[in-house]
């Protein structure tokens, strides 16, 4: 998109979004020069900016608290681990497993955050130990030269279809049962 269209939506919104300002600063650094047409547009745009015209919406800062308690949880019992053993494991493949079944505890402010901490502790601590638990044998079960890379070889369309197949297995264990009975 253009400098002079994204003023013209911005003009029009009324809004300046950053996914907007963003594409603007990018735009202006990849330029060797501007235009003047492009010069005029970001000089409209200022002018909006300053007279309120257009409205630059912030960007909105969150964390996810849960992250900073799985790592922290982690890192614990990857240390421990590693000081009495010979296995290396791998900080991240643990947190990542365990964070894809916890829920998320997202925050926008400290005071948020810190409600966030206390109430994982006191309602989620025990199921955060158990799947940074399981992420860890499962990791320590699955040595590194033993990944499989994303796709195992096989084409997209393969693997859409086991996956498909898989989830209907699970969840109409009994469909084909039944579409035969009907017949």
């Amino acid at each position: 998109m253009s400098i002079e269209k994204i003023v013209e939506q911005a003009l029009q919104d009324g809004y300046l979004t950053p996914v907007m300002e963003a594409e603007v600063g990018r735009i202006c650094d990849n330029a060797v020069e501007l235009s003047i047409e492009e010069y005029m547009a970001l000089d409209r745009l200022m002018g909006a900016l300053l007279t309120g015209e257009v409205v630059a919406v912030s960007r909105k800062q969150f964390i996810n608290v849960m992250e900073e308690l799985v790592l922290t949880e982690a890192i614990a019992r990857v240390a421990e681990i590693e000081a009495t053993s010979e296995s290396s494991l791998d900080v991240g493949d643990i947190a990542a497993y365990a964070l894809n079944r916890l829920p998320p505890l997202y925050a926008t402010t400290e005071e948020g955050a810190n409600y966030q901490r206390q109430r994982a502790k006191a309602e989620l601590q025990e199921l955060i130990v158990q799947q940074v638990g399981a992420a860890i044998v499962r990791n320590i079960d699955r040595p590194n030269d033993d990944r499989t890379p994303v796709g195992g070889g096989k084409s997209t369309n393969e693997m859409l279809l086991g996956q498909v197949s898989a989830l209907l297995q699970a969840y109409a264990p009994h469909f084909e049962e039944k579409t035969q009975s009907q017949q």
